[in-house]
């Protein structure tokens, strides 16, 4: 099958500074992709730019067959309306390190708002789609609740129901788990590895290292705007070929051993 997700020499600068130097990279569907590295490597801004959050400077990036945010005229990118790339997020689900809950809303509200706004489902149906996931991650009984009432964990795992209710083509993780007391950390993961062995396509940034190793499909390390790495978790975690990924690892030796 040909990849759901590609990008092409990808360059994303702010103002002088060169963040994204050249990614190319495609994801195939039901594939779990694990993108690592220091921070200021480049790695959230990646999902933001597959997001369409971002602007770029050159390259291009297609879910599918559409090219995301822009279409071509004459060769040249041109800017989509800001309706047409709403309609292009609502198949690239993100969940982000904050959980962006809408305070003021219930956690059935907040999972349906994007299914009847985005989506134009009828609420009852809507209420469905949201009820069955907010089940499947665990939080059946606190549909009622607001965020405020709720743990980081648990707040966290309504991000992911509402992002996944929409049934998007691709799943972008940014350090869910970066913001969570150590306790709540698991019942995240755990969620996310139900999704990757569903078939749910997901690019995701993490430091959690005994996650991507067991988890990820693919593990792609990226430094200074590159990819530097790219092959399986056994491959990239266990036997790096470069003196960068070394270093970026030797801080998991309690995971990997000595590298």
């Amino acid at each position: 099958m040909p990849p759901i997700l590609r990008i092409a020499d990808l360059h994303k600068r702010f103002g002088t500074l060169e963040v994204l130097r050249g990614i190319s990279l495609e994801v195939d569907p039901g594939q779990v992709v694990a993108l690592i590295g220091a921070s200021g490597s480049g790695k959230t801004t990646l999902l933001r730019c597959v997001n369409a959050l971002e602007d770029y400077q050159q390259g291009r990036i297609y879910i599918g067959e559409e090219l995301v945010g822009y279409r071509e005229v004459d060769g040249q990118r041109v800017r989509l309306s800001e309706s047409r790339v709403s309609r292009q997020r609502a198949e690239v689900g993100m969940v982000f390190q904050s959980y962006n809950l809408f305070p003021h809303m219930t956690v059935l509200d907040n999972v349906t708002l994007g299914l009847v706004h985005v989506q134009r489902k009828a609420r009852g149906d809507a209420e469905r789609i949201a009820l069955a996931w907010l089940e499947r991650v665990g939080l059946a009984e606190k549909v009622r609740a607001y965020p405020f009432q709720l743990s980081g964990g648990q707040q966290q795992r309504v991000a992911i129901a509402r992002a996944v209710a929409m049934q998007p083509k691709v799943m972008l993780f940014d350090e869910v788990t970066s913001a969570l007391d150590p306790e709540l950390i698991g019942e995240v993961l755990t969620v996310m590895q139900d999704l990757a062995r569903s078939g749910q396509t997901m690019l995701v940034v993490s430091h959690e290292m005994i996650f991507v190793r067991e988890v990820a499909h693919r593990v792609v390390f990226m430094d200074g705007g590159v990819i530097v790495e790219d092959g399986l978790p056994a491959e990239v975690l266990v036997h790096p070929r470069t003196e960068r990924l070394r270093a970026f690892l030797s801080r998991f030796r309690g995971v990997f051993g000595s590298v």
